[in-house]
């Protein structure tokens, strides 16, 4: 964690135990390691949960609220990977090999962000089968997703792009805790996807009148995600 939302840390409250979705998958003696060492605090719209070049201290995830992972690049360019929704978990290749974080992961809005210390991961990932199948999860499907993003960023169609981004938020196994309905504004969209706001609500509204989406105030409501899937260039599975 950065150093401001570091010393606004908590110990994990039990209200929180269910909206993390791997803590279900633990045997007692792992759970209780694991609530243990778990930390929550609360980040504020723009504040930096982790930046490029800092040592990976934490597995992050989302527990309410909405992220976005991105980089510099060296033309001075901000590329954006993906977006992180309530219940998503992101890191583990970094934490996994010990590494600095090459990227940023910065809050859109105001949002709770639960960090694992990398020496609890790693003593789970040498006691717990159930932990180590969700991580295995998780890099399967981060691998379709950045497959499919790297073919939306080469579209200039802001319908696939938008329609790219809404799939990978709607995403079960990356995102335990959205389903079809997203709460994001038209201007979150726009940071995710990359694109104005102008062009992100244009988008929206031919997706809307295909009848894949539903916009509503605050809100959009996937209405055919096999469809959204297809246009949005996103394969089924990896595995």
């Amino acid at each position: 964690m950065t150093s401001r939302l570091h010393a606004r840390q908590r110990p994990l409250r039990e209200s929180e135990f269910a909206q993390i979705p791997w803590l279900s998958r633990l045997l007692p003696n792992e759970h209780e390691r694991a609530v243990s060492d778990l930390r929550v605090g609360m980040a504020q719209a723009g504040e930096m949960i982790c930046r490029t070049g800092r040592p990976a201290t934490y597995w992050f995830g989302v527990i309410d609220g909405l992220l976005k992972v991105s980089i510099l690049t060296l033309q001075g360019r901000t590329t954006t990977y993906t977006g992180i929704a309530p219940g998503g978990w992101f890191g583990e290749g970094t934490v996994i090999k010990r590494e600095a974080y090459r990227y940023d992961a910065q809050a859109l809005r105001r949002s709770r962000v639960a960090g694992l210390p990398t020496g609890t991961f790693h003593w789970l990932l040498d006691h717990s089968i159930g932990f180590n199948r969700f991580i295995m999860d998780q890099l399967n499907e981060r691998v379709g997703q950045f497959i499919g993003t790297l073919a939306a960023e080469r579209t200039s169609d802001p319908e696939q792009r938008v329609a790219h981004s809404l799939v990978a938020l709607a995403n079960p196994r990356l995102f335990y805790n959205v389903g079809r309905e997203l709460h994001i504004t038209q201007q979150e969209l726009a940071y995710l996807v990359g694109l104005s706001r102008q062009r992100v609500n244009q988008a929206l509204h031919e997706l809307a009148a295909r009848k894949l989406v539903r916009v509503e105030y605050g809100r959009l409501r996937i209405l055919d995600l096999p469809a959204l899937r297809r246009l949005g260039l996103e394969p089924e599975s990896t595995g």
